[in-house]
C-alpha cells in the first residue's frame, strides 16, 4: 500500500508528537547505578526497621526486578524476599519530589521519608523538605506522573 505525501507527513508528525510527549528515559523503570545496583547499595529494609539509611553488604544481596539489592543482614534480605513491594522505594527508586514535578531524578539514599508505610526517596534533603509541604498532594501528583509513564507502584 502506497501512502500519499500528505498522509506520510501526518503520520510522521503524529509519531514525533507521541515520542516528544514521553518523559526522558521512560523505559527505565528502576533507578540503578552503572553496576545495576539499586539504592546505591543501601538496605531498603533498614529504613523501616532501624529508621535510618544503612549501607548493605555486597555479600548479602538478592536480584529483584532485574537489579541487585543489598542488605545489612540475612534477616533483612529474608524480609525483602518475602514482600519486596513493602520495602522497595516508590517510583522505582527515583526522587519523589522530581516525580511530583513529572521527571525522573536521581536520589541521595540519605534523603528519605516513610509515609503510610511506603518509602520515598529524595535527590537531596531539600527534595524531602519540598515533599513534606502538602505531602498528600505531592504524592498524588507523583502517582499520576508515575502512572503516565506506563507503570503503577
Amino acid at each position: 500500500m502506497r501512502l500519499d505525501k500528505a498522509r506520510r507527513r501526518f503520520l510522521a508528525l503524529a509519531f514525533a508528537a507521541t515520542v516528544a510527549g514521553l518523559p526522558a528515559g521512560a523505559g527505565e523503570l528502576l533507578n540503578t547505578d552503572e553496576n545495576n545496583l539499586a539504592l546505591s547499595g543501601y538496605d531498603p529494609v533498614a529504613y523501616f526497621t532501624e529508621a535510618r539509611p544503612v549501607v548493605g553488604d555486597p555479600n548479602i544481596s538478592v536480584d529483584w526486578q532485574d537489579a541487585r539489592w543489598q542488605f545489612s543482614s540475612d534477616t533483612h534480605r529474608a524480609m525483602f524476599e518475602e514482600d519486596p513491594d513493602k520495602y522497595a522505594p516508590r517510583y522505582g527508586g527515583f526522587c519523589a519530589g522530581g516525580m511530583s514535578l513529572g521527571r525522573k531524578s536521581d536520589i541521595d539514599p540519605e534523603a528519605w521519608m516513610i509515609v503510610d508505610g511506603q518509602l520515598f526517596l529524595g535527590g537531596s534533603e531539600g527534595a524531602i523538605t519540598y515533599m513534606k509541604k502538602d505531602t498528600a498532594g505531592k504524592i498524588e501528583k507523583a502517582n499520576e506522573n508515575w502512572t503516565s509513564i506506563g507503570v503503577t507502584n
